[in-house]
């Protein structure tokens, strides 16, 4: 090879690499987002922070990433949308909550996912241990299923008297069965009698507040599910009506007209979500990353609900209180 080919040959390869780094530069990386909520509190409780903290990374929609939003609040078309999603073939998937999480699982075994609210992944199959997943799914859980019991004591701290207690769940749903153990159980501690009512609909909601009855050592507790999240206008109306005190799991529920919540401070979930969503455009793989717990908590009481119902908050759970809506 003569010498003025050598010099040209080296420094075409001189050029490759940068040339490749700003092909890498200009491109539009494709993420998909599946949402079983409705939009009263997406947006602002889980969207947002999501897309704060990706913008807060660098990656900036219009510029380096687009987005495909679905929101799918009713469980019986989440199949469809996680297929229709997938099909798309973006390159990562956020995804909130379990039955997101369990339509998105069977549509793709190989799309990177990392969902965002959710409990015990390892039972749902979702992933193979917390600390190595495998596979291509990881993310970050809502609760562990003790926090039930955590919510029956807090309804005995608000009001002693109860003896009885509602809890709306869905019998299909094993978080749901599996937090219901967990308020049984302390139920049976602290002597007080669960009466369990399946639902799937707003009817099934109405029955079960007419079938439980108005009583004054009456509450009221609700596990997590999208069929929950997605009527809790209905259940604080009837609630009130009922006179029930009543725990929710999220701030969220308190802020929209719930007496109390307690449970992770929701956002952090989604934005911690991004951070694996930026690493999985970087290279790494899911299965490697570790699943992680939620690391804080916050107690939300809301004064006008508990004067709905003719009670008052106990300066024991104000002081303790991390918001006082009024």
């Amino acid at each position: 090879m003569r010498r003025r080919e050598f010099i040209t040959l080296l420094g075409g390869a001189a050029v490759w690499p940068a040339a490749a780094r700003a092909q890498q530069a200009g491109k539009i990386h494709r993420i998909g987002v599946l949402n079983g909520f409705d939009n009263v509190l997406s947006n602002s409780a889980r969207v947002t922070p999501f897309k704060q903290e990706l913008q807060a990374l660098g990656w900036i929609e219009g510029q380096n990433i687009q987005i495909d939003y679905r929101e799918v609040p009713n469980p019986a078309e989440l199949a469809a949308a996680a297929a229709a999603l997938v099909a798309t073939k973006p390159e990562a998937i956020m995804v909130m909550p379990t039955p997101a999480i369990e339509a998105i699982c069977r549509a793709t075994r190989s799309i990177p996912v990392v969902f965002a609210n959710t409990v015990e992944p390892v039972e749902g199959g979702f992933v193979a241990s917390v600390a190595h997943p495998g596979g291509n799914v990881t993310g970050f859980t809502s609760m562990e299923y003790s926090l039930g019991g955590k919510w029956l004591e807090l309804l005995k701290e608000f009001a002693p008297a109860t003896a009885r207690v509602l809890v709306l769940f869905v019998s299909e749903n094993y978080t749901s069965r599996g937090l219901l153990r967990s308020i049984e159980q302390a139920g049976q501690l602290l002597g007080v009698q669960i009466a369990a009512a399946p639902v799937r609909n707003a009817d099934d909601i109405r029955r079960a507040f007419a079938s439980f009855g108005q009583q004054d050592s009456g509450g009221l507790l609700t596990p997590p599910h999208t069929i929950i999240t997605n009527h809790n206008r209905l259940i604080f109306q009837l609630a009130a009506e009922n006179r029930l005190p009543a725990v929710y799991p999220f701030r969220q529920y308190a802020a929209a007209g719930g007496l109390m919540s307690y449970g992770a401070v929701e956002a952090e979930a989604y934005r911690r979500a991004a951070g694996y969503i930026d690493r999985i455009l970087k290279g790494e793989q899911p299965g490697n990353l570790p699943v992680q717990n939620p690391d804080k908590f916050e107690l939300v009481v809301n004064l006008k609900a508990a004067s709905a119902i003719g009670l008052s908050i106990p300066s024991s759970l104000l002081i303790r209180a991390d918001e006082v809506i009024e």
